[in-house]
């Protein structure tokens, strides 16, 4: 029993792989706190000069097996462009060691605007390593029909000609605040690079991300309270679309001083997909409100009611970690969108 569940799973870790392979790329459910990956058009926007963001997501973490994702940036602010220059690391691992996705990105944004909007523009390019251990994978001439999976067994099978790939990837994004209302959309894979591990053209769909936000303020009569000491509801949707797959998200996040508390549903858009609630809390630690210096702390889980549930899997979990910090050497400069509303307001 213990060897057919375990192959039970082997198989259903094997098909999630799969599927996500073919349909859509991992989402995060903090999308706020992975801004550069949301949409290149945020990269740089941010108070204060040097920026630093971590995010790690565990999914459906009672199954045997490895789903796990991470993505670590770093962008520069350049004030007088309003935006900046960044570097971007992503890695995917779906299965025990089945198949793994590093990138390598840079990241380039830059803005226009005045007093009343900004609206920024971001470009994005890197290269993608995507591997396979075929050793991993359990085949039906190694099961036997009384006793399930033979370890240490061989298959006969004609493995795929390749297990490792790279390949040049692009994205590129655009993002508009106005007042208290702010708007987004990206597009991935741009150039549809092949992924194919067996030498036939396997194309990455383009993934499309779409998001809106708006901050509704919550004291309206304490006009003269600074920025940091008020409080918000900050309503926002997100909209991916990869091929025929899509998925979105939809709340709102509670914002007072360094707390940020937010309650999240998450859906395919299909009858068939799962479909989620997300509960979100984070903490800006302020080392030194005045040189804009932070670091903040992530944590969410995501429970879901259908398909693969919580009582199934356990759920799914992410925490992030970031730090932004002023340069010595700012010495002042003049960033031409400072007396503006930024998108960082938003998160």
């Amino acid at each position: 029993m213990k060897t057919l569940t375990k192959l039970f799973y082997s198989m259903l870790l094997l098909a999630a792989a799969t599927l996500h392979s073919f349909a859509q790329d991992h989402l995060y459910s903090q999308f706020f706190n992975a801004p550069v990956y949301l949409n290149p058009a945020l990269n740089g926007q941010f108070e204060g000069d040097l920026r630093m963001n971590l995010i790690y997501r565990n999914q459906w973490s009672a199954a045997p097996g490895n789903l796990s994702y991470l993505t670590a940036s770093i962008d520069l602010k350049i004030p007088q462009f309003g935006g900046g220059v960044g570097l971007m690391f992503t890695r995917s691992s779906e299965g025990a060691a089945y198949l793994t996705k590093n990138n390598v990105s840079g990241v380039y944004s830059y803005s226009v605007g005045s007093d009343n909007f900004i609206l920024s523009f971001g470009l994005q390019a890197g290269v993608t390593n995507r591997s396979v251990d075929w050793n991993k994978l359990v085949f039906s001439d190694q099961i036997d029909p009384r006793l399930g999976y033979v370890p240490g067994s061989t298959t006969s099978a004609e493995l795929p000609q390749f297990n490792n790939r790279y390949y040049f990837d692009s994205g590129a994004g655009v993002n508009l605040v106005v007042g208290e209302f702010m708007a987004g959309a990206a597009l991935q894979h741009i150039n549809r690079p092949d992924q194919s591990f067996t030498g036939a053209p396997d194309r990455l769909p383009m993934r499309g991300t779409g998001h809106i936000s708006y901050r509704l303020g919550l004291n309206n009569a304490y006009e003269d309270r600074d920025e940091a000491d008020k409080s918000y509801l900050i309503p926002s949707v997100v909209f991916y679309r990869q091929s025929t797959a899509q998925s979105f998200s939809a709340g709102m996040q509670y914002k007072h001083r360094g707390v940020n508390a937010g309650l999240w549903y998450r859906g395919s858009g299909g009858a068939e997909g799962p479909n989620t609630v997300v509960l979100s809390l984070i903490f800006d630690l302020f080392i030194n409100r005045d040189a804009g210096e932070k670091l903040r702390l992530g944590v969410d889980h995501d429970m879901s009611f259908s398909g693969l549930n919580s009582g199934n899997t356990s759920g799914t979990s992410e925490a992030s970690l970031g730090y932004q910090t002023t340069l010595p050497s700012r010495n002042g400069n003049y960033d031409k969108f400072d007396q503006s509303r930024q998108c960082y307001h938003f998160y």
